[in-house]
C-alpha cells in the first residue's frame, strides 16, 4: 500500500465521520455524540495530512523497529589478561583467537608478471604452512587521526612558545625566529590538510583460534599455533611478523573502529583556535 492510497483511505474516513456528525439528528445522541464524531473526523484528517506529507519520517522508523535483527544473545568477546588474544566462552569451553600482523609492502599494481607469479606462489605456500584452520584477511580501516592531530597541535604550541620567548629578548636570534615561525606555518598547513580528508589504513593479518577448558589454556594453545604460523610466514615472505596486542586488537572486533571518526573535523573546527592559536 503506497502513501497516496493510505492518504485516500484516511481522508475518506475523516469525511464519513464529518458527514455523520453533521447529518445526525440531535434526538439520537445529542451534542455530545456530534462533538465526538467531529473529534474523530479531525483526528483522521490530521493522520491523513501527516501520512501524506511526512510519511517518509515515521514509516521507516516503524518498519525498522519491527524488523530489528538480534545478531547474538551470547556473551561478548573480551580481551585476555595477557592482552594478546580475544576470548569468548562457549558452553564450558573458552575459545581464544590470536591476530597476527602480516606486513605487505608492495601492491600488485607495482609488480610485473614475474613478480605477481612469485607473490602468488608465496601466498600458496603460506596457506599450506599449517593444518589448523586459519583465516588470511586484508581489510581497509578508517584511521583514528585524533592522536596524530593532538601531536601536531602540541608541536604548534611548542613552536609558538619558542617564538614568544624569542620576542622577549632585546636582540632575538633571527635565524631561530624564522625557523620556528616556518615550522609553525608548516605544521598548521599540515593540520588543516589532515582534517579535510578521511585517511585509511590497509591491514593484512592472519587469525588462528584454539579452545581450552580454562582461559589460560585456550590462550596458550592459540599462542602456540600462532608462533608456528609466524615462523612459517617469516621464512616464506622474509618480513617481520608479530602478534597484534592491546588496543590494536579492538580494530577487528569493535564497530567504533570501523566507522568514520567525527571527532577529527569537530575538534579541528571547535578547538583549534582556542587551544593552539
Amino acid at each position: 500500500m503506497n502513501n497516496n492510497m493510505l492518504f485516500g483511505i484516511e481522508y475518506a474516513i475523516s469525511i464519513l465521520f464529518l458527514v455523520a456528525a453533521i447529518v445526525m439528528p440531535l434526538s439520537i445522541g445529542g451534542y455530545l455524540v456530534k462533538i465526538i464524531l467531529f473529534l474523530i473526523a479531525m483526528i483522521f484528517d490530521v493522520i491523513a495530512f501527516t501520512s501524506r506529507y511526512y510519511a517518509y519520517l515515521f514509516i521507516p522508523f516503524i518498519k525498522g523497529r519491527g524488523k530489528r535483527v538480534v545478531l547474538s544473545n551470547e556473551d561478548a568477546y573480551y580481551l585476555s589478561a595477557s592482552a594478546d588474544s580475544i576470548l569468548k566462552k562457549v558452553g564450558d569451553k573458552f575459545i581464544a583467537t590470536v591476530y597476527i600482523l602480516l606486513p605487505v609492502y608492495t601492491s600488485s599494481t607495482e609488480m610485473n608478471d614475474d613478480q605477481k607469479l612469485e607473490f602468488t606462489q608465496k601466498v600458496s605456500r603460506m596457506v599450506g604452512i599449517t593444518r589448523d584452520p586459519a583465516r588470511f584477511t586484508t581489510e581497509v580501516l578508517i584511521m583514528n587521526k585524533d592522536d596524530y592531530l593532538r601531536e601536531l597541535k602540541d608541536a604548534i604550541s611548542q613552536a609558538d612558545n619558542e617564538v614568544a620567548q624569542l620576542n622577549l629578548n632585546k636582540n632575538p636570534d633571527k635565524k631561530r625566529m624564522e625557523h620556528y615561525k616556518g615550522k609553525s606555518v608548516m605544521l598548521r598547513n599540515l593540520l588543516n590538510d589532515m582534517g579535510k580528508v578521511t585517511s585509511y589504513e590497509e591491514i593484512s593479518y592472519v587469525t588462528v583460534s584454539a579452545y581450552g577448558y580454562k582461559e589460560y589454556e585456550a590462550v596458550a594453545n592459540a599462542q602456540q599455533k600462532a608462533r608456528e604460523l609466524i615462523s612459517g610466514i617469516s621464512s616464506v615472505f622474509g618480513v617481520p611478523v608479530s602478534i597484534i596486542t592491546g588496543n590494536e586488537l579492538l580494530k577487528f572486533v569493535e564497530p567504533e573502529y570501523l566507522i568514520p571518526y567525527v571527532t577529527v573535523t569537530t575538534q579541528m573546527n571547535s578547538d583549534l583556535e582556542s587551544k593552539v592559536i
